[in-house]
């Protein structure tokens, strides 16, 4: 399959997805993932990062995917998306890197053991940032984010165009990643 038509294919499995087809979404991450995997290996590789970087990175795309999906434009290209978000989450990882404390394993096993209790507290924090946000903002990421709806599901349930429900959601998870700085630095 070349290269273009590969990406055609993703693009539809996108285009679907954001309709609301969770199979759609499902053939594309299986599909995407592999390829994520090798770019994110190769872009380690260049930046001087281990190996094991590259995993990270990985979840790290998968995860941006998941959450700002809905703010591709469908009429552009999807690889370009892709690598670009591969791109800024490498040079995430590597920033957290350079501030990285290696930790003996030995000294976090009460935190590891305190992971399944922290669910409901994710959940509730989750909530607690939401509920920040203004309407129709909370209702565009509650419902394309957290609910899994698609953009024209969205904006045809809140009588808003696809374009303003995405920039809405663009600016909605700008505003949530501002106040989840401010809040962990405030933590520190």
């Amino acid at each position: 399959m070349k290269y273009s038509a590969r990406e055609e294919e993703w693009a539809g499995w996108m285009r679907s997805a954001m309709d609301g087809d969770a199979q759609a979404y499902h053939r594309f991450l299986c599909a995407v993932t592999p390829h994520l995997r090798a770019m994110a290996r190769r872009r380690c590789d260049q930046f001087g990062a281990p190996a094991g970087e590259a995993e990270d990175v990985v979840q790290e795309v998968l995860l941006a995917v998941h959450l700002k999906r809905g703010t591709w434009d469908p009429a552009r290209p999807i690889g370009p998306w892709l690598s670009t978000i591969v791109r800024n989450k490498l040079i995430d990882s590597l920033r957290r890197r350079g501030r990285h404390i290696d930790v003996p394993i030995d000294d976090v096993m009460t935190t590891l053991e305190a992971e399944e209790q922290a669910g409901n507290l994710d959940r509730l924090d989750a909530e607690h940032m939401l509920n920040r946000l203004k309407d129709p903002q909370r209702d565009i990421v509650r419902s394309i984010s957290i609910e899994g709806a698609g953009v024209r599901e969205t904006a045809e349930r809140l009588r808003m165009s696809e374009g303003a429900v995405r920039v809405a959601l663009h600016r909605a998870l700008k505003s949530l990643a501002a106040l989840y700085r401010s809040e962990t630095s405030e933590d520190r």
